[in-house]
């Protein structure tokens, strides 16, 4: 980016980098949490609780002398903030109670080949011969580290990457959907009320499907759904934000290629997962068609 200052290059790759590890560092927050007996619903439920206060009073910010919001606006909040926040979140908790830290980072990072997917089923857009190779390179990466693990963990491996695999494309959807939303509200305001309305609902799930007994959960659990609210999900919204500004979208997602890499390191150091040349191999797959799905065409005039 020629365009770019020095310092604003330095400091928006730092930005970008700490908000990708960070945004990773949920899935070793969320293992360690099921060691203490909490399930999906109830671990769910006290990361969105603690978060809100935080999520609440960044769509308050980034409305401010903002026109009011129009039903029209609050209709496309809600069905966003159910799909793309509150059930890719469900979905991606339950599936780490079967997975690897690791696998459910790398499964995740398919999310632009899944967002071309969805273009193409349900908007008829062409994806190039490119854009095709980089996406089978992401797919032959995942299915490399699923069947080593698969290996061990049997039919719990399959569930739970389906399920990470939906938490993908449910948020993929709410990409596919948000563009106009995005252009009148702007990202963070969608993104504060987006997420504010999965809190409620992730609140209210838990005081449906679980007693409240269920809420006395061992303290270890408290402190880090304190630490998953505030490290690995509203601050690195921040993070990623002020990256943007510095060194735009394009560079600040191709940073966040660090954190499937740091999610493999932290699963290996804190939560003691397998660390072989297949996970090592697959991860390579993944992030080399990732990088090339989202490596901007280079014309030729």
């Amino acid at each position: 980016m020629s365009g770019t200052r020095p310092a604003h290059l330095s400091s928006g790759l730092l930005l970008a980098a700490a908000g990708s590890i960070a945004f990773s560092g949920k899935a070793i927050i969320v293992k360690l949490a099921y060691r203490h007996g909490v399930d999906a619903v109830t671990l769910l439920m006290y990361r969105m609780l603690l978060a809100l206060p935080m999520f609440l009073t960044m769509a308050w910010w980034a409305g401010r002398g903002q026109p009011r919001l129009q039903m029209r606006d609050w209709l496309g909040i809600v069905g966003l903030g159910f799909s793309g926040y509150y059930l890719s979140s469900f979905l991606d908790f339950w599936g780490l109670e079967y997975i690897s830290a690791s696998l459910e980072r790398l499964i995740l990072y398919l999310n632009p080949t899944l967002v071309l997917v969805l273009g193409w089923v349900l908007f008829g857009r062409k994806i190039s011969h490119r854009q095709g190779v980089a996406m089978a390179i992401s797919y032959s990466g995942v299915l490399l580290v699923f069947g080593h693990e698969a290996s061990f963990s049997g039919a719990n491996a399959a569930l739970g990457a389906l399920l990470v695999l939906a938490s993908a494309i449910t948020y993929a959807t709410y990409l596919t959907y948000s563009g106009q939303l995005v252009q009148r509200l702007g990202s963070l305001r969608l993104a504060g009320w987006a997420t504010s309305v999965a809190c409620v609902f992730c609140i209210a799930q838990f005081v449906v499907l679980r007693p409240l007994s269920a809420a006395q959960v061992a303290e270890p659990v408290l402190w880090l759904s304190l630490l998953n609210a505030i490290a690995c999900t509203a601050l690195p919204v921040v993070l990623v934000m002020m990256a943007i500004e510095r060194i735009g979208p394009g560079l600040t997602a191709q940073t966040g290629m660090i954190g499937p890499m740091s999610t493999l390191l932290m699963g290996v150091f804190i939560l003691g997962e397998s660390f072989n040349l297949w996970v090592l191999a697959g991860t390579a797959l993944v992030l080399s068609g990732v990088f090339w799905v989202t490596r901007p065409t280079t014309r030729v005039d």
